[in-house]
């Protein structure tokens, strides 16, 4: 069979051979097995990332109940954390889990506050939209 009767038989479609279907699978399987390391790698790092409260150039302030910074020892306000929430203790503050060790529940919800307020550009919004994303 010549290649003109095999072009009419298929309406002149090419027609993948079984060889060529394999090499594909192969290379989506690949594929998969690369990605889903690099998603677990992104998912820890997400947990490790860290939200400063507040940022540096606001060092010093307190934080309102709303989440807004306030000047230093503005009454009903709360002192900043002593250091970066990371990815994690943000996400269990955020989801009414348990509070991290060393921060008052009130102080906490005041940082959560604090972390809804991100926005674009400044520091630790990035990690805070990181844990956002559904996985």
């Amino acid at each position: 069979m010549s290649e003109r009767d095999e072009d009419q038989e298929t309406g002149g479609r090419a027609v993948p051979t079984r060889r060529a279907v394999l090499a594909l699978g192969a290379v989506a399987a690949s594929t998969v097995v690369t990605i889903r390391p690099a998603l677990a790698q992104t998912a820890g790092s997400v947990l490790h990332c860290q939200i400063p409260i507040p940022t540096a150039q606001q060092a010093g302030n307190y934080i309102a109940p709303d989440g807004q910074v306030v000047p230093a020892g503005t009454p009903g306000a709360f002192a900043p954390p002593p250091r970066p929430l990371t990815g994690e203790e943000a996400k269990a503050l955020i989801g009414h889990g348990p509070t991290p060790p060393g921060i008052d529940p009130d102080a906490g919800q005041a940082y959560v506050n604090y972390i809804r307020r991100l926005q674009a550009g400044m520091s630790g919004f990035t990690c805070y939209a990181s844990l956002q994303m559904p996985r």
